[in-house]
């Protein structure tokens, strides 16, 4: 069973009453961001699916002065994500709605971990499965919600399967979105990729970077991944 809490150095996410709990692949991914972000300091944030908050609290603690707004369609998971922001003082404000049916201004960065499957075997959790499963947010619609929400020279930063790398870059493409970074990240040096990591933007003039991130490797986090984790784990 997980726990009710993850300590981080500078904040705690409780996640009791969050469906997805929290894990090493959102927390490199939320790093990752917030390290080839920060210096473009974002005057504000908009994270898609907030779930626990984790996104918005790694991103909040590199970039303090952005006002974060994090949608969640849950109703229990938004309550404990608000309770997490308030906990640390920074500008996240949680809101429970759809992405579909929030309006709001245009932002400079926009940020989702979103529903990951779409024809896999799901549980018996019912909220589970609407945290994973691009049942009732699917890729074609996060796009649509985050490009009209998306300023003209704003980045949208997207986790997703390794699986599905192929279908998002095409999607981002008919949306008028280049790659400004890759990430494919594995588990260990002789595994395959099972994430990719984007940064897009309508205003790339360079050919993408692509990185690889290896979390582990003879049972110790690698010096890339603890790079980026080191500001956030505690006992890096």
């Amino acid at each position: 069973m997980s726990n009710n809490y993850f300590s981080f150095k500078q904040f705690t996410v409780w996640q009791s009453d969050c469906a997805l709990k929290v894990c090493t692949d959102a927390c490199l991914f939320g790093a990752w961001v917030a390290a080839h972000v920060k210096d473009d300091a974002p005057a504000n944030i908009l994270d898609i699916g907030t779930g626990t908050g984790l996104l918005s609290l790694l991103l909040a603690q590199k970039i303090p002065a952005a006002q974060i707004d994090a949608v969640e369609i849950d109703a229990a998971a938004a309550a404990q994500a608000a309770s997490n922001a308030e906990a640390t003082g920074w500008n996240i404000k949680v809101h429970n709605t759809a992405i579909e049916n929030f309006s709001s201004i245009k932002y400079q960065h926009i940020i989702s971990n979103p529903p990951f499957f779409s024809n896999d075997l799901k549980s018996d959790d019912a909220l589970r499965n609407k945290a994973m499963h691009s049942t009732t947010l699917t890729l074609v619609s996060l796009f649509t919600c985050a490009v009209n929400l998306l300023e003209k020279e704003g980045n949208f930063s997207v986790l997703i399967p390794y699986a599905r790398a192929t279908e998002l870059e095409k999607l981002a493409a008919q949306f008028g979105l280049l790659i400004f970074k890759k990430a494919l990240v594995q588990q260990t040096p002789t595994q395959e990729p099972f994430r990719a990591m984007y940064i897009l933007s309508n205003a790339v003039t360079s050919p993408a970077e692509v990185e690889q991130i290896i979390i582990k490797e003879n049972e110790q986090y690698t010096a890339d991944f603890a790079t980026y984790l080191k500001d956030y784990y505690l006992f890096l």
